[in-house]
């Protein structure tokens, strides 16, 4: 049974996920809103769609509010929505502050609905083909760099790229963590442009994120190093290697990469294996799978708490990096 949905905030990710909410047979798009004047007669001359006057007239008029609004607001159109009974989906970070994110956590609880957070890349498809054989990583070093655009520069860059990173991390290493340090620059906003992380895990697990959204090219890898190999997960161009060695048990390929690690001990070949991506949209998916949590009464896959975690986490980031600056400052 479709579910009515309606989406807060049409600009660049809002009418993504206009497309993607008209392509999917789970929605019945009730209309949209959008306080730009100009912005919501074009997308509403482009899809043929409704256009509410207000956030609380929407709100009113659907089983599900898809919050696609800028991070500022995120607090504010939630509260509304869940006060009103409305399950939400909320574009990551969840919200601006800790504080709202506890209240949201709260309300959800008293009104029993459902919240989940759109941190989109758990839907990569490369990251889908990866987890499979990722086993207890011990390194990971992940990149996440992309050229400058003015949208997104409301928040720093933890909160615009690197909680990507920080929410792939904390769902692969199952330990607590232990230790942080960080450093960032502020090129050319009021908030850290670039940035890097080293995040230290109880079970020894060492994380190292970079984000950067000044460079000259993008880039979204990450590398997950584990025992006897190493998995390469390219985000951006949906692209997964896995590398693993395994004993030599009989006369190795000619061609093969082999490893000879000493007298007394098997020699090594190293096996390079890519394993199929199937092709999925991933905002259409992650909405598709926040229906299913819906309709089924199961935890939504990236629950408010998943989106509470990363924003605590990316929050520890910033604090080191801001007591770095008054260091040098001082």
């Amino acid at each position: 049974m479709k579910k009515k949905i309606g989406v807060l905030g049409a600009g660049h990710l809002g009418k993504i996920h206009i497309k993607c909410i008209l392509a999917s047979d789970f929605f019945d798009l009730v209309g949209f809103y959008d306080p730009d004047t100009e912005t919501a007669e074009l997308v509403e001359k482009t899809f043929n769609i409704h256009r509410f006057d207000s956030d609380e007239a929407l709100i009113a008029s659907a089983d599900i509010v898809d919050i696609v609004t800028p991070t500022i607001s995120h607090f504010d159109c939630a509260s509304k929505a869940i006060r009103h009974g409305r399950h939400v989906f909320i574009e990551k970070p969840l919200t601006t502050t800790l504080y709202e994110a506890r209240k949201l956590i709260d309300l959800a609880g008293e009104a029993g609905v459902k919240v989940q957070v759109g941190h989109v890349e758990r839907f990569n498809p490369a990251f889908l083909a990866a987890k499979p054989y990722l086993k207890n990583p011990m390194f990971i070093e992940a990149h996440r760099l992309g050229q400058f655009n003015p949208r997104g520069t409301d928040v720093p860059v933890i909160l615009d790229l690197m909680i990507h990173d920080i929410d792939i991390i904390l769902t692969v290493v199952d330990s607590t963590v232990k230790k942080i340090s960080a450093s960032g620059v502020a090129v050319v906003s009021d908030t850290p442009d670039i940035a890097n992380a080293r995040v230290e895990f109880s079970n020894g697990c060492v994380a190292n994120l970079t984000a950067s959204r000044i460079s000259m090219k993008s880039m979204r890898k990450t590398r997950f190093f584990q025992h006897e190999g190493y998995i390469a997960v390219d985000f951006l161009t949906k692209e997964t290697q896995i590398i693993r060695m395994k004993d030599v048990v009989a006369s190795p390929d000619p061609f093969a990469m082999v490893i000879d690690l000493g007298p007394e001990k098997n020699q090594k070949q190293i096996w390079v294996e890519k394993p199929e991506i199937k092709p999925i949209n991933a905002i259409k998916t992650e909405l598709e799978t926040f229906y299913e949590s819906i309709e089924n009464n199961t935890e939504p896959l990236v629950s408010i708490m998943d989106g509470y975690a990363s924003l605590e986490l990316a929050y520890r980031v910033m604090e080191k990096i801001e007591d770095n600056v008054q260091i040098i400052g001082s």
